[in-house]
């Protein structure tokens, strides 16, 4: 496949956006030179959404016109002038992360049109990892985000969406915090806290050699108090005992 051909290729690819030049008007619709080997059709049934009655309402002869492919044929592309679906519901699919705009609040939750046929439905309870009583809360119509789909019904037409499901968890951003914090900020922290340890230690100690000092100290204070009044008792006592052997003399000598 030459380059040429893969250009081709990729360029005409369904949803692809064109633009071409209307060279043809017919009552079926309208043929357009989209610079392509072989020429680009649109019914009139895709010249619009609204219903058309004549080709000529809509586009005129070497009017310029914005177009996406529908599907390629052999001797002709497909084309429609009305701006496709992002996403058909074919494509869409759970645990699918999407983009979209706010566009509707409700106590209940929030609408998020992500290109599908109908907005994608946040419940409340589905917006933030933290507790949100109400959406206006944390969001506001215009706002845009990301979204993990978590279940569609085709049948009914319903897609249900989760902003939170779409962010990391707080306990995943706090490993990551430490994950990624410089190692020499980490030992940094460590050795702070060691010479932290390592003063209270001190200080603990510091306060055990005087706790052992001031008892040693008492002791010898107690043991110098002990032995100055068992002197001062035994002066006493000698002393007593003098007086008492002066007044046994002088009743002996009187008689």
């Amino acid at each position: 496949m030459d380059n040429d051909t893969a250009a081709q290729d990729n360029a005409l690819q369904p949803k692809a956006h064109l633009t071409g030049k209307v060279i043809k008007t017919t009552i079926a619709g309208a043929v357009l030179d989209i610079g392509q080997k072989i020429p680009g059709v649109v019914h009139i049934s895709q010249l619009s959404k609204d219903t058309v009655n004549r080709v000529e309402d809509i586009v005129k002869m070497g009017q310029v016109v914005d177009v996406w492919v529908r599907r390629v044929r052999d001797d002709r592309v497909e084309l429609t002038m009305v701006q496709p679906l992002g996403l058909d519901w074919k494509e869409i699919h759970p645990e699918m992360l999407v983009k979209g705009k706010v566009v509707r609040l409700e106590p209940y939750g929030a609408f998020i049109e992500i290109g599908a046929e109908r907005p994608g439905m946040v419940h409340v309870s589905e917006i933030s990892h933290d507790y949100v009583k109400n959406p206006a809360e944390v969001l506001k119509e215009g706002d845009e985000v990301e979204a993990k789909v978590l279940d569609i019904d085709r049948r009914k037409r319903q897609i249900r969406l989760s902003i939170k499901a779409a962010q990391p968890k707080p306990e995943e951003i706090l490993a990551e915090v430490n994950k990624s914090e410089p190692k020499k900020s980490r030992e940094k922290h460590g050795k702070k806290k060691e010479e932290k340890v390592e003063a209270v230690e001190e200080k603990e100690a510091e306060i055990t050699a005087f706790q052992l000092a001031f008892q040693e100290a008492q002791a010898r204070a107690d043991k110098r108090g002990a032995a100055g009044k068992n002197r001062k008792q035994k002066k006493t006592s000698d002393e007593s005992e003098e007086l008492f052997a002066r007044t046994l003399k002088n009743r002996i000598t009187e008689k």
